[in-house]
């Protein structure tokens, strides 16, 4: 059985073979490049080509120009199917984090990252489509924390190995990125020889889909792109810049995140699948306003360390977002709302790395105090998800006071 030879219905293929084991792997591999790509980013910006704040920005725009460009997956849906495109997506990820370290001048950093990162938006776009018209709607979220927790475990062997071998063996960024990325391909040629290609079940509208019901899950996607710059360009960035961490410590820091992310995002996935979308994601905005906050004004290195771990737990509920798409959407618009959600996601992560870098280099705390804004924004935004969000029950508006009921 390989992906050329067989195909099946996902709903009929159980056990090891299956769509949701599939959709774990995959995560796993994306995982083994892409961690150590973003383990090894920063030192590798700093210590190989002496990157400011400036620098660094113009960097992560460019690495989210994909992101914002991800609806244009519908339109190569026209010509393979999506996971074809996962699987090249994968591929491109691998090929762009293998040749990063052969490159190293600030141009060659900025291509190798377009490349890499063609490849992991175009590859994530493709996954959230497959897990909502593969998953159940009953399990989904519970499904979804199984697959972050393997991600997670992935990246903890990604971590884990830079942690220990970096020093003890006198690794360099090249070898790093080039054995990072070989592992995603070597997985990736698994992949196609293990599993058949799954057939889909509702056939995908092959057309942008943009509705006034949708708006918001749009709204929540784009204020979850705009606030997790925050955290993934100016955290990172403060941990090396401020508090001086080195490659192995950042792997530490990286380790601790992937080992909690495994243990929690399981759990996270059936609490939400128990309580709901709406309570899922206000605990989660509540608890980055604070983050946010304290990251505004942090003086200490492990305190710093803290606040990054705590922040990164947040990370799985944003299942609840998917999932509460996934209740409310026609099946038909799954696949072509999936790459206009990434647009969305991508279009404040375009320029605030530009913007908020050059905001850095005046006041690191601005950038943070921002962030807590955004986090309370997506709070307001959160309270208005039904209890119970279904076709023609999308936005539940609390605040406004039920019109009188005519007398009989």
């Amino acid at each position: 059985m390989t992906y050329f030879t067989k195909s099946a219905s996902p709903d009929q293929v159980t056990g090891w073979r299956s769509p949701a084991v599939l959709l774990m792997i995959m995560a796993g591999a994306m995982q083994l490049s892409f961690a150590a790509w973003w383990n090894l980013m920063n030192n590798f910006a700093v210590q190989e080509l002496h990157f400011t704040g400036r620098e660094i920005g113009i960097q992560q725009s460019i690495r989210e120009i994909p992101g914002f460009l991800s609806f244009l997956a519908i339109y190569l849906l026209l010509l393979m199917r999506e996971q074809t495109l996962a699987y090249l997506s994968l591929l491109m990820l691998g090929v762009g984090v293998a040749i990063t370290g052969y490159f190293p001048t600030a141009m060659g950093f900025y291509v190798t990252t377009l490349i890499m990162s063609i490849g992991f938006h175009y590859y994530e776009t493709m996954a959230q489509s497959l897990s909502l018209q593969w998953l159940p709607k009953e399990t989904a979220a519970a499904s979804m924390g199984k697959i972050i927790s393997v991600g997670a475990f992935a990246q903890l062997v990604a971590y884990g190995v830079i942690f220990v071998a970096w020093k003890m063996f006198d690794l360099s960024f090249t070898t790093v990125f080039a054995i990072a990325g070989g592992l995603t391909i070597v997985v990736l040629v698994f992949l196609m020889m293990a599993f058949p290609h799954f057939r889909e079940g509702v056939p995908q509208h092959k057309k942008l889909i943009l509705k006034r019901r949708y708006w918001l899950y749009y709204a929540l996607t784009f204020m979850a792109g705009a606030r997790r710059q925050i955290f993934t360009v100016f955290a990172g960035f403060l941990m090396v810049e401020r508090f001086g961490y080195d490659v192995h410590e950042v792997a530490g820091l990286f380790l601790l995140n992937g080992f909690f992310n495994m243990l929690l995002a399981p759990k996270i996935g059936r609490l939400i699948v128990r309580f709901g979308e709406r309570k899922a994601l206000v605990l989660e905005y509540a608890g980055l306003i604070l983050v946010f906050l304290s990251y505004a004004f942090v003086t200490n290195a492990t305190l710093a360390a803290s606040l990054y771990v705590v922040d990164h737990a947040f990370f799985a509920i944003a299942i609840a977002i998917k999932t509460y798409f996934q209740k409310i959407a026609d099946p038909a618009d799954i696949a072509p709302t999936a790459g206009v959600a990434f647009t969305i996601n991508h279009i404040a992560a375009v320029f605030i790395p530009v913007i908020f870098g050059l905001i850095w280099l005046v006041s690191p705390a601005a950038v943070f105090l921002a962030g807590a804004a955004m986090a309370l924004a997506s709070l307001v935004l959160a309270t208005l998800i039904p209890s119970n969000p279904e076709e023609g029950r999308e936005v539940h508006f609390w605040y406004r006071k039920p019109l009188p009921q005519p007398a009989e």
